[in-house]
């Protein structure tokens, strides 16, 4: 059974930063896009970036220039470095593991809160 494990959420002023972090078991990691999706309250959840298994990277306008993912497939693990938060930010941040013909699997979230 796969699982993914997010870590980093917080509390976090405007214009501050935060590293998500996320950690999968398993061994689907190296067969995998890895994304980091967001749920604001009473809205739909929303890619906010994504990063395939050769590193090419694609972002949602929302996060362009301010949040970069990575991946270290050593420790298989994705993460999301964002800055210059804004309090629409604020949001249950999901990690998406898409694995090439495998179903897709889903962490449990972690919240980020940016305070204005």
């Amino acid at each position: 059974q796969v699982q993914l494990v997010e870590s980093g959420g917080g509390l976090v002023q405007a214009g501050g930063s935060l590293r998500l972090s996320c950690v999968a078991s398993g061994s689907i990691f190296r067969i995998s896009a890895m994304g980091w999706y967001r749920q604001a309250p009473g809205k739909e959840r929303e890619l906010v970036a994504r990063i395939s298994t050769f590193g090419r990277t694609n972002y949602a306008d929302s996060a362009k220039d301010r949040f970069t993912i990575s991946r270290d497939n050593a420790e298989n693990t994705v993460y999301l470095q964002m800055s210059s938060l804004k309090p629409e930010d604020t949001a249950v941040y999901y990690c998406n593991a898409d694995p090439w013909r495998l179903p897709e699997v889903w962490g449990q979230g972690t919240l980020v809160t940016v305070s204005s």
